[in-house]
């Protein structure tokens, strides 16, 4: 499936949970999310509309499909490799082209992304290296590296046209790990992870250190809750997909 048409749809349905919590008071103290899921943060935030991330978040997909022709590019998991060797397999494994970390998910979980060879070759390096396990992931476009360079640049100025304000509540910014308390901050973030790598660990342990001790994963799925869990060990976790799961959410907040 196209990024185009996967980046509103989960902007979406983790708009709606978020909605359907706050309908029972259940409030953040901070947000953060994944990738796009920044985006719902900072619906979740106020720092801009719904209606307005539904757009920017396709024409993001859009932009970043366009930035590399499918098939060029191409994503893959390094498993049980600290994130330094990850980096040096890059770097050994480029050969003039471009392959660098991508999620920087904690745990001995690196998605790196680039062009497809250079992947290739980079996983077998880190294999060499050490790594437990390669995993090529089911992508169509290599996200979060320099050859999203063109996305960014174009979506840029969309970005900065938007109507803002500043968030409710402060947002802990993929491209940094840093609360991002002012509209224009917020946005600039935004900018800058099109071709940043996401720096989940950090995120995690920095909303740590700001005191949270409860994490609700919004949306569909919960491998940011299963991330959370090994970053930050002594957290709660929950995830909150369907309205089901509601119950489980209001006794992990004690309401």
């Amino acid at each position: 499936m196209l990024t185009e048409n996967t980046q509103p749809a989960i902007v979406a349905v983790s708009t709606a949970a978020c909605r359907l919590l706050e309908s029972r008071g259940l409030t953040p103290a901070y947000v953060a999310g994944h990738s796009v899921g920044e985006y719902s943060a900072n619906v979740a935030a106020g720092t801009f509309g719904f209606g307005d991330a539904l757009r920017i978040v396709r024409r993001r997909g859009r932009y970043m499909q366009e930035a590399v022709p499918v098939g060029e590019g191409a994503m893959a998991a390094i498993l049980g490799l600290d994130a330094g060797k990850v980096a040096q397999a890059c770097a050994e494994s480029a050969g003039g082209e471009i392959v660098s970390p991508a999620n920087l998910n904690g745990s001995g979980q690196v998605v790196i992304a680039g062009a497809r060879e250079a992947v290739r070759r980079a996983g077998e390096r880190a294999r060499a290296l050490g790594a437990r396990r390669v995993v090529p992931l089911p992508v169509s476009a290599p996200f979060h590296c320099a050859m999203m360079k063109p996305a960014e640049d174009r979506l840029a100025p969309e970005l900065r046209a938007l109507s803002t304000r500043n968030p409710r509540v402060p947002v802990v910014a993929n491209v940094d790990a840093e609360p991002k308390r002012d509209a224009a901050a917020a946005i600039a973030a935004l900018v800058q992870q099109v071709s940043a790598p996401v720096r989940w660990e950090e995120v995690v342990v920095r909303l740590a250190s700001e005191g949270v001790t409860t994490y609700v994963e919004v949306g569909p799925g919960s491998v940011l809750s299963g991330l959370v869990r090994k970053i930050h060990r002594e957290a709660t976790c929950v995830s909150f997909g369907s309205p089901y799961d509601l119950a489980a959410v209001e006794s992990a907040i004690d309401v």
